[in-house]
């Protein structure tokens, strides 16, 4: 029988708590030991099902041979000045298995196989840092460089293959690359066609710098909002302000041309047009250019490409361009935005490149009559136009450099209002 442990009585005078029990209590069936994983790779856990030999009874594992004493654990005295309870003592209690009996010793458990490592995962591409793409940029660039370098080099060498031939030689001395011109035609350039020029020159290439500065901006300098509530970004007003100067331009150039029939120099008047503008395509592949004098006439190659700028090029661009301004009436769904966007920037590039080809023939076949017949409406061959030319340079350089938002400022109060956001 176990003795339990008494305390105070419940009442006064009366009996301490818990009173005597006299019955032993059966015993409790041994408790399962928790169990843990397995020791080896798809083996049973660890340690198997079995009852835990733990006593039940203290009268029972007392009289058991495998018992062990040891020393009662000590409290707080009962009462205040009293010594510590229980009092000092030994008690037999069931001794652990260890020191029972001897254990057997295990059967060697084999060491468990490392468990296989999972296969890797399919490896993400790695984005590439700044600096390799950069590189890996540059790499193409050159490749293309590269190609557009062999390009050349073969349309030259077939180029001047096909004129050696006779097949090549009649072709050429057939259709030489002259543009036909109606007998009325006029000859030279008047002062209009040359203040045109320098203005066209000018125009364009504030009109390529802000466009560029629009689709780079991420924090614009200032807003400007119309009268109506449009409100855009201070480049964007410079931008559509100088578009409009442009067209004003055009529209000028267009009745002076007509008016004058200098129309007759850049819009083909035959069919002989195409034939001769091809000749003068190889003749430059070749080479072998054919004779210049823009002060009479253009060769038929540049009467194609003038037609394409003028009429083809310039009016793509101001459409395309009105439909992607504030100005565009919300209520015209006509036009989708998208086709704007996506005509206005390669007609961008397509000037770029026209304007490289005209400065490098400029430059190349005869600079300073061509100077002077551009810029002085002159058929000479001194510096006068080339100096002009340089002075107009270093205009369209100032405006380049003065072509900004912050500067445009003073400007656009005049027409709206001009707010930081």
């Amino acid at each position: 029988m176990v003795q339990l442990r008494r305390g105070l009585p419940r009442v006064p005078g009366g009996e301490p708590w818990p009173p005597l029990i006299d019955d032993t209590p059966a015993p409790a069936p041994a408790p399962a030991m928790r169990q843990g994983l397995p020791r080896v790779p798809g083996g049973e856990p660890w340690p198997p099902v079995a009852a835990a030999p733990v006593a039940a009874d203290t009268a029972a594992a007392a009289s058991a041979e495998n018992t062990v004493e040891v020393p009662l654990r000590r409290g707080l005295p009962r009462v205040a000045g009293g010594d510590g309870w229980p009092p000092a003592g030994t008690v037999r209690v069931a001794a652990p298995p260890e020191a029972a009996a001897p254990a057997a010793e295990p059967a060697p458990v084999a060491e468990p196989a490392p468990a296989p490592a999972p296969a890797p995962a399919a490896a993400a591409t790695p984005k590439p840092e700044p600096v390799e793409a950069e590189r890996g940029r540059g790499v193409v660039d050159k490749r293309w460089l590269v190609a557009l370098a062999l390009l050349a080099v073969v349309a030259i060498l077939g180029a001047r293959w096909f004129i050696g031939t006779d097949t090549g030689a009649d072709f050429v001395e057939r259709y030489d690359g002259t543009q036909p011109l109606p007998d009325n035609a006029p000859v030279g350039f008047p002062a209009w066609l040359n203040w045109a020029h320098f203005f066209n020159m000018f125009l364009m290439a504030m009109i390529i710098k802000t466009g560029i500065d629009v689709r780079r901006e991420k924090r614009p300098a200032g807003y400007w909002t119309s009268k109506r509530g449009r409100k855009i970004s201070l480049t964007q007003w410079l931008h559509q302000t100088l578009d409009i100067a442009w067209v004003v331009l055009g529209v000028v150039f267009y009745v002076l041309l007509f008016t004058t029939g200098q129309w007759m120099r850049i819009v083909p008047t035959s069919w002989e047009a195409i034939p001769n503008a091809i000749s003068a395509g190889l003749q430059y592949l070749a080479l072998d250019w054919p004779n210049e004098r823009s002060w009479v006439a253009y060769n038929a190659l540049q009467e194609l490409f003038y037609f394409l700028t003028v009429f083809i090029a310039s009016p793509l661009a101001i459409v395309s361009g009105f439909r992607m301004s504030s100005m565009w009436p919300k209520s015209w769904t006509g036009v989708p935005v998208a086709w704007a966007r996506a005509v206005h920037f390669p007609t961008m590039i397509y000037f770029l490149v026209f304007i490289a080809i005209h400065v490098f023939l400029v430059l190349t076949t005869g600079v300073r009559s061509n100077m002077n017949g551009m810029f002085t409406a002159r058929e000479s061959s001194d510096w006068i136009g080339v100096l002009v030319f340089l002075l107009a340079l270093a205009v369209t350089a100032l405006g380049w450099f003065v072509a900004r938002g912050s500067f445009a400022a003073p400007l656009a109060k005049l027409t709206g209002k001009v707010t930081k956001r």
